[in-house]
């Protein structure tokens, strides 16, 4: 009875020490070749519920076990970065222009609308916030940082948050010109945006392997370009990151089919089937549940 006892508790501690995982030990894990996981990233934070790319919703993330939640940046009039996806606050706030148009103390008058277009006290995060109130709980992953990124890594590192934050890029040139060109940190864990209907693609993806923390996220409108059945086979030795989010990016296999049309398999079980490490969804919670049936989250 006693050893039956123990095993439960060593079982037990096991399980909770999985759960308990730090973000910076879930980054770790991914370049693990024996691992069977797969991260939920959510796409512009739990933006259902809360204002997309808020602090409220990355809070309700956190709450909710989400491994990564993605955000976008741009950059104020005085060089300020903060939260936001779209080059105008038109569509998600209660005032107009193009952020670059705004000072900061401007910018932090202005309040967020829910996905219901209704005006909430939601303010505008600064990239500063975020990192901070995401330090040792979550994973980032920062997109739209493109035009920014020294900036972008000057505070990841003043945050202390590099180790846990995945980086957009979107050039369209081999991994170490990139490095040269923006003169970037070794140590960074980095993901190139890649299209696979280029015909360079293949060997922009190749590249990366220089880089030990490199992530691939291959983009795709249809599912019978010849690269697409490359992406398995880059699998075994590169982490690869796919979308769920609409068609254009994953050739129809998305979020919609799955939960709309209740075709689960035919979406993310079809994405599963080529091997990535990380699915972002706009369906966070319904995603991990479909994970968790499939025995590919703790």
């Amino acid at each position: 009875m006693k050893r039956i006892s123990l095993i439960f508790i060593a079982i037990a501690s096991f399980a909770f020490d999985a759960a308990a995982q730090t973000p910076q030990q879930k980054l770790t894990s991914l370049f693990d070749k024996n691992s069977r996981e797969i991260l939920v990233a959510a796409h512009r934070g739990d933006w259902r519920n809360e204002p997309e790319n808020s602090l409220k919703g990355l809070q309700n993330c956190i709450q909710k076990g989400i491994d990564i939640v993605e955000l976008d940046l741009k950059m104020t009039k005085d060089s300020v970065l903060v939260v936001m996806h779209d080059n105008t606050i038109d569509r998600t706030t209660n005032a107009k222009g193009k952020v670059s148009d705004y000072t900061f103390e401007q910018i932090k008058t202005f309040r967020l609308k829910n996905g219901l277009g209704r005006v909430t006290n939601n303010p505008i995060p600064t990239f500063v916030e975020m990192m901070e109130a995401a330090k040792d709980k979550v994973i980032i992953n920062v997109d739209k940082g493109n035009p920014y990124l020294p900036q972008v890594f000057k505070v990841l590192s003043q945050t202390n948050t590099t180790n846990q934050a995945i980086v957009n890029v979107y050039d369209n040139m081999p991994y170490d010109q990139l490095v040269v060109k923006n003169n970037l940190p070794k140590d960074a864990y980095l993901m190139v945006v890649v299209g696979m209907k280029n015909d360079d693609a293949l060997a922009i993806i190749s590249s990366y392997k220089a880089n030990k923390r490199a992530i691939i996220q291959p983009i795709f409108d249809q599912d019978t370009y010849p690269a697409i059945g490359e992406i398995y086979k880059i699998s075994q030795s590169q982490v690869i990151w796919l979308n769920s989010l609409w068609p254009s990016l994953n050739g129809g296999h998305d979020d919609d089919t799955a939960v709309e049309d209740n075709k689960k398999e035919e979406s993310w079980g079809w994405l599963i089937k080529h091997n990535p490490k990380i699915l972002q969804t706009d369906r966070p919670t319904e995603l991990m549940e479909y994970l968790k049936a499939q025995k590919r989250h703790k």
